[in-house]
């Protein structure tokens, strides 16, 4: 299968300064691509980022490896291996804390890697000791039954039990080799197709950056050629705007001028309909004045009367207090002669009555 990212993210790659080992160096110009890679021959991952044809992290993580974060957006790890120490600043604190994440994951997976290949070298160790001591205890029982008759044999024995067990150790130790040695071969092989694969991918990344470069300068001298168009353009905009804008507030001005030709027309008209009533207006206004004059001398004669009337009524008013005062007279009188006529009236019918 071969090294297959499994994660990728993007970041500014810097390293510390080999000689004051305090300065960070910019390794690229601008954010690059970072990715790790699982192997899973080896079993083994690596961060990988490379910045055109130059690899400028190479970086196998260990379980001894800790990842720091110095800041909100940048963090550091060290590498024992490459004898330096790389630094990573992101555009957020989401990709750091992310990036952080994904080392922690994989640092743990190579501790357990770690630890199985222990487990399997340990295992392979305990089965050696046990075969061994297999053997010893039957060389031990073979010269304990032939006793002490025959001592050659006795220091024959053990001798061909322990030849036996190395070559048994030895062929062992060989398959194992053998198969280390097909491993590191097929690993060896594994590396060369990657790496012939990373030639072909650095040259034809190489030719296409070349061409790019080119391609890059041909849309540069058409991007400028467009700006300069764009800026003529632009100005013969702004002329055209202008002119627009002018005629505008020329026509806007030409229609103010209308409505009020329009409206100076109607009042002239009405100047021109109010001149020819004017006379009749002049007569009207005689007569009317003649009218006043005759109403005015009419009011002088009414208030005349009145006045006279006024006297004349005031006169009435005068004699009927009088009339008043003597009809109350009269009364009075008619009051008491009828009051006599009465008594005489009583004395007449006494003397009736006495007759």
């Amino acid at each position: 299968m071969g090294e297959q990212p499994i994660y990728t993210t993007r970041a500014h790659v810097f390293q510390i300064d080999p000689t004051t080992k305090k300065n960070w160096v910019p390794a690229s110009k601008q954010a690059v691509t970072v990715s790790y890679f699982y192997d899973s021959t080896r079993n083994s991952y690596r961060i990988i980022s490379v910045d055109g044809s130059k690899v400028i992290i190479n970086s196998t993580i260990t379980p001894n490896m800790t990842f720091t974060k110095t800041s909100q957006k940048f963090g550091q790890w060290a590498d024992s291996r490459a004898n330096t120490v790389f630094g990573l600043g992101f555009a957020s604190e989401q990709q750091l804390a992310k990036f952080s994440e994904k080392f922690q994951e994989v640092k743990e997976a190579a501790k357990l890697a770690r630890d199985k290949s222990q487990d399997k070298g340990e295992t392979l160790s305990n089965h050696s000791q046990e075969e061994s001591g297999r053997d010893t205890p039957s060389s031990n029982r073979a010269s304990s039954i032939n006793g002490t008759d025959d001592e050659k044999f006795l220091h024959v024995e053990p001798e061909e039990a322990v030849l036996q067990t190395e070559n048994e150790h030895l062929k062992s130790a060989i398959e194992q080799s053998n198969t280390s040695a097909k491993k590191w071969e097929t690993e060896l092989q594994t590396l060369r197709e990657n790496n012939a694969r990373l030639v072909d991918a650095l040259q034809e990344s190489s030719a296409n950056v070349e061409s790019w470069k080119k391609q890059l300068g041909a849309c540069k001298e058409e991007s400028d050629t467009l700006r300069e168009k764009i800026a003529e353009l632009e100005a013969q905009c702004n002329e055209a705007n202008q002119e627009k804008q002018r005629n505008v507030q020329l026509s806007v001005r030409v229609q103010e001028l209308e409505a009020e030709l329009h409206d100076k027309e109607q009042e002239l008209e009405n100047l021109r309909k109010q001149a020819e009533i004017i006379p009749q207006l002049m007569a009207e206004c005689e007569s009317i004045t003649t009218k006043l004059q005759t109403a005015e001398s009419r009011n002088k004669e009414l208030e005349g009367r009145v006045d006279g009337l006024q006297l004349d009524i005031e006169d009435s008013q005068q004699k009927q207090v009088n009339m008043k005062g003597d009809l109350k007279k009269f009364m009075d009188m008619l009051d008491g002669k009828i009051d006599e006529l009465h008594e005489f009236r009583q004395g007449l019918s006494k003397l009736g009555v006495d007759n």
